[in-house]
């Protein structure tokens, strides 16, 4: 077996708490290195992955034996050291968000190609057990067409840390938004989605970007696609809602339900501009019983578990494994990435003219 030897640049939340704990437990990685400017974080480094370290990132792209670069970089670093990596010669995984403007995707896309390594993104929330049965409902065609998908990554709290800051690509949509975003133009389909957005800043956010998002991606022949990213929402109460014109489904993160009707099976109806009345000759209103299929994930038990208080597990996968299966399955065997820079692209342009429609908060962002 091939083992993968990595390089991580940084050693915050994502650096270490993600990729660090993670790779040091999975055989086919190995960490040989890491930076970080903090001198404790690299000496926590050194003790818990055996592996050495440096403070300089520049120390760590001039070596030869790294098979991959983990950038968990300041959001506001992707870029350039995503490049510099690219230019000396290294494979990369870059942290969301990658850019704050489509066109720096295509800097690194193109240096990617001239370099011919390997340019992944960390958008490991494609796997979640949610979001794929999100999808198969969608895709049987239970549910009819669909009209209309809300998302809602929704809480609140207040923050004050660097992701608060417009300088450091901070705010939530970059921080959050990669997340939702991702899952949302899958679903949406090919192509570039017209854009609305709305967003705020309120006094729950200590620095100058926006912790309220509201935005609004449609298009001729695509479902119509609401997505919240808040950080006021003091009472969310949905994760997934789909409206299809056979019925439809909610989904939060360990449990979804969804029902339907089959067209064929339901009474037959045509308009009519004669008023409706009851059999008394009274008005009426127009109504009918449809005969629904009810579903729900995980599934749930059935009589005979009932008896012997058999419980459902609720679902559970490592984002993070499968997201370094994937990966590894691109570096060692050569498999084509399931995520690409060109599918992030359309994210980050999305997300860049989001910023442009809300200039209260992104006025003058480079």
């Amino acid at each position: 077996m091939k083992k993968i030897r990595v390089g991580i640049i940084g050693q915050g939340r994502s650096g270490r708490d993600i990729h660090g704990v993670y790779l040091v437990k999975d055989e086919r990685y190995q960490i040989v290195a890491v930076t970080d400017r903090i001198q404790d974080r690299c000496q926590r480094a050194v003790a818990e992955y055996k592996c050495e370290a440096h403070d300089d990132y520049r120390e760590l792209l001039k070596r030869k034996d790294l098979d991959l670069v983990v950038n968990a970089s300041f959001s506001h670093l992707h870029v350039p050291i995503t490049l510099e990596c690219l230019q000396a010669g290294h494979n990369v995984l870059c942290e969301k968000p990658l850019a704050s403007k489509a066109a720096d995707v295509d800097t690194l896309i193109a240096a990617s190609a001239k370099a011919g390594k390997t340019l992944a993104i960390f958008q490991q929330s494609r796997y979640a057990p949610y979001f794929q049965q999100v999808r198969q409902v969608i895709g049987s065609g239970a549910l009819g067409r669909i009209v209309q998908i809300s998302v809602a990554f929704n809480g609140f709290g207040r923050r004050w840390d660097w992701q608060t800051l417009n300088e450091y690509n901070g705010g939530n949509l970059l921080n959050t938004g990669p997340h939702p975003l991702d899952q949302a133009l899958v679903l949406f389909g090919d192509g570039m989605p017209k854009v609305t957005c709305f967003m705020d800043r309120t006094e729950g956010c200590f620095g100058d970007a926006e912790n309220h998002v509201k935005l609004i991606l449609s298009g001729e022949g695509h479902p119509l696609i609401d997505l919240e990213i808040s950080s006021c929402c003091a009472y969310p109460c949905f994760t997934y809602n789909v409206y299809g014109t056979l019925g439809g489904m909610k989904a939060a993160m360990a449990n979804a339900e969804w029902k339907y009707f089959k067209w064929d099976e339901a009474p037959q109806q045509q308009v009519t501009k004669v008023p409706l009345s009851k059999p008394d000759g009274t008005p009426a209103y127009a109504s009918e019983q449809l005969t629904w299929s009810n579903e729900t994930w995980p599934k749930a038990a059935g009589e005979a578990e009932k008896k012997t208080g058999y419980v459902p597990a609720a679902p559970s996968t490592n984002l993070t494994q499968e997201f370094y299966s994937m990966l590894y399955r691109t570096l060692a065997e050569g498999k084509p990435l399931e995520i690409t820079p060109q599918q992030v692209r359309r994210q980050i342009a999305v997300i860049e003219e989001c910023h442009r429609q809300n200039p209260q908060i992104h006025a003058g962002k480079k």
